[in-house]
């Protein structure tokens, strides 16, 4: 028998999804993939989701989890392979653990990290160069780290490596980071990091390890910049691969493209959270789509509003 609905991702809005499915009485299947609960469970500190004043990552994706749990919602840690649209309208979802059939479709697989694509970052990843700051940062305790970027997660980056390194710079190629306000302001105040500004990273360079990177303008006399650890935050890529097999419209940067009812152009397929081409990417900006998502696919299966 099908399944009302297939969720394909299980971070914060794939949850939030099966959450109102069950409420609704959907028979609903989450396959989770790679990383249950998503990356807001790498987060350090999540201050800005509301009726929460403060709580990390992993606590938000677990309480969504734990709520999504209190209806008969399944949850397998299965990574889909392979979406197809079948003749009748519905769908069928592969996955490394069988083959899943359902009346509709959530797509919230959200993002990966966005690689700085310079010499070394490869031959160097996890030998210096990470992603994650809450994961990685721990091996650096007393070392001298960067954080490449200007964004609110670069900012967060930044301050969550100063629980442990001596020095954290925060290297961007412009004028001035962008970080929320109060972010900014702890980054002002913390007197261990320091934003070197309008500089980009060429090269990060070293033997066995990372031993610094290349500036393209010098940096109190040298453009070589020795440093211990370097974390990337340039931003994320959408994992959409799936959808557009599935012959769902993406932008031109690659994110599902969606209406106001979290609808894409291909019926009974939904997209919601930071795979989806909404432009401001957080964590109850995706709950809030996956949930109109599912309202959709419960009128579109002949519920009542």
């Amino acid at each position: 028998m099908a399944y009302d609905m297939l969720i394909v991702g299980a971070g914060m809005a794939g949850l939030a999804g099966a959450m109102y499915a069950g409420r609704l009485g959907m028979k609903v299947l989450v396959l989770s993939g790679e990383l249950r609960g998503g990356t807001i469970t790498l987060t350090h500190v999540v201050e800005n989701y509301p009726g929460f004043i403060s709580l990390t990552g992993m606590e938000l994706a677990q309480k969504l989890e734990d709520h999504a749990r209190a209806y008969p919602v399944e949850i397998k840690d299965e990574k889909a392979s392979r979406i197809e649209r079948k003749p009748d309208g519905s769908f069928a979802v592969t996955s490394d653990g069988g083959k899943y059939e359902g009346k509709t479709v959530l797509f919230a697989t959200g993002t990966e990290w966005k690689k700085l694509g310079v010499k070394g970052e490869k031959e160097f990843a996890n030998k210096g160069v990470h992603y994650c700051a809450l994961c990685d940062g721990a091996f650096y305790k007393g070392k001298i780290a960067a954080v490449i970027g200007g964004s609110d997660t670069a900012a967060k980056d930044a301050l969550v490596l100063t629980e442990w390194c001596s020095k954290v710079y925060v290297i961007y190629r412009g004028e001035k980071i962008r970080p929320e306000p109060v972010n900014f302001e702890r980054i002002m105040k913390n007197r261990k990091i320091e934003v070197i500004s309008n500089t980009n990273v060429l090269e990060i360079y070293g033997e066995n390890k990372v031993a610094g990177v290349l500036l393209d303008r010098p940096y109190k006399g040298s453009s070589a910049f020795p440093l211990d650890a370097v974390f990337v935050a340039v931003g994320h890529t959408p994992l959409s691969k799936l959808a557009h097999e599935a012959g769902v419209e993406l932008d031109e940067k690659g994110f599902v493209k969606i209406n106001r009812n979290a609808e894409t152009n291909v019926p009974g397929f939904f997209a919601a959270g930071d795979v989806a081409d909404t432009r401001f990417k957080q964590a109850i900006v995706g709950v809030g789509e996956a949930v109109s998502a599912v309202y959709s696919a419960h009128l579109y299966l002949g519920g009542k509003e």
